[in-house]
């Protein structure tokens, strides 16, 4: 997992070793997290705010395919972080308007656009649109009340701004950044997805408990589609041609045919599902789930629950990285965002100085691993486990004599937590002859 810990003022109130006798050494550490089951992990520790923060509570994600960029927005700061995605390093931070409430990404024009709502008393009620090669920003357009989603037409070349307030989508040229169109949704739009297959839009009206379909051409409603209750976020599948749309009363996802427009499924998920993110290159959807603090991954083809994977307090908003095949997860009141990966191969190293001073040090010397500030007691151990996720030894803090254990990689897992759960934290140790 990597975090960034950087949470809304809305919303309702994851055989042991044969024995060896010589000394190991450590080669190094990292933080991440662990989900054996599914192979599914997350990893390492950065902090914000810091010189470029300014950004609390992180609730919504874009990603820039051109310059595998990682942009991240929040309600306060009035600020969108932009992030390396190689690195995972933050490169800028760029000034918005007022409490910003989406992001999207136009690959047509390298551009990122940013959904500003203002406050109940003081609206903003614009969009600011930012360079994707200088993260300077280009421009600003006025929009509905309240706006709540973005979404970009390629096709097309056009942004769509649901407003939740005035219940309508505002239609934006890709290229002008110019307002073209306003099309009439239900009560409450929330969020939007774009369909390049069938060249729709869809828009999940929270307050009519429906989607609106929209013609990506003629900007013409083509069909409403009943959904479950407070629908809160949509994604597409483009390999089987499907539209998802978390329902956050139900905890339920609502699968619609992309062709059809149809009903064709309904997938149980955790507590207040809120946002949606496909990841093409495993065929998954991923939804976070706010109350319950995890991600429920989904089958794209069979429509069935994979996993669940424990995230930070309160997941909002995802975007995918397809250059490193990451799912990057906003976690409002954790004041984080986890980066899940499919597997353990090429577990990153990140040099980076905060990492090493925020995350108490696992050190082998000698055969000796030592566990500082580790709140492990007998009867709750922190544990060694091996590269199949398998316990191999209790841990306890100080000094812990591992030269039993054959060289290779392990992982240290902190104790259980208060509720019982196992630690989410794991610390990659590798040893050595």
């Amino acid at each position: 997992m990597l975090s960034y810990l950087v949470g809304r003022p809305h919303g309702r109130a994851v055989t042991p070793h044969t024995r060896a006798t010589r000394p190991l050494a450590v080669l190094l550490v990292v933080c991440c997290c662990l989900s054996v089951v599914s192979g599914q992990w997350l990893g390492t520790t950065l902090y914000l705010p810091d010189s470029l923060g300014g950004l609390a509570g992180p609730e919504y994600l874009a990603y820039n395919t051109t310059n595998n960029t990682i942009y991240v927005g929040g309600y306060y700061g009035d600020c969108v972080i932009a992030i390396d995605g190689a690195t995972n390093q933050r490169i800028a931070r760029i000034p918005t308007g007022s409490n910003v409430m989406a992001l999207c990404y136009n690959s047509t024009d390298n551009k990122v656009y940013c959904a500003n709502s203002g406050n109940f008393l003081n609206p903003d009620s614009t969009v600011t649109v930012i360079d994707g090669a200088t993260n300077g920003v280009v421009a600003t357009v006025a929009v509905g009340t309240y706006p709540q989603g973005l979404c970009h037409n390629p096709t097309n070349n056009k942004v769509y701004c649901a407003t939740s307030k005035s219940d309508n989508v505002t239609v934006i040229d890709g290229a002008a950044d110019t307002v073209i169109a306003t099309v009439a949704t239900g009560t409450g739009p929330r969020a939007l997805c774009y369909n390049p297959t069938n060249n729709k839009v869809y828009c999940a009206n929270y307050g009519s408990d429906s989607v609106t379909v929209i013609n990506g051409t003629t900007n013409g409603v083509i069909a409403t589609v009943a959904a479950g209750t407070g629908p809160r976020a949509l994604c597409y599948n483009p390999t089987n041609n499907k539209v998802y749309c978390a329902n956050e009363l139900d905890d339920n996802v609502t699968v619609i045919d992309g062709a059809t427009n149809g009903v064709v499924a309904t997938v149980s998920v955790g507590s207040e599902p809120c946002a949606l993110s496909y990841n093409p290159t495993n065929n998954k959807v991923y939804c976070a789930n706010d109350l319950s603090g995890n991600v429920t991954v989904i089958d794209g083809t069979t429509n069935g629950p994979i996993t669940t994977i424990p995230v930070g307090s309160s997941p909002i908003d995802f975007c995918h990285n397809p250059a490193q095949n990451r799912v990057y997860v906003a976690n409002y009141h954790g004041s984080s965002i986890s980066v899940l990966r499919d597997s353990l191969t090429g577990v990153e190293e990140m040099p980076n100085a905060e990492v090493r001073a925020a995350t108490p040090m696992t050190t082998v010397v000698r055969g000796v691993l030592f566990l500082a500030d580790c709140p492990s007691t007998s009867a709750n151990p922190s544990c060694l486990l091996d590269v199949s996720g398998r316990k191999v030894l209790d841990l306890q803090p100080g000094a812990n004599d591992v030269r039993a254990q054959v060289p290779g990689v392990y992982f240290v897992r902190g104790p259980k937590t208060e509720d019982g759960r196992p630690d989410a934290t794991v610390r990659k140790v590798i040893l050595t002859e």
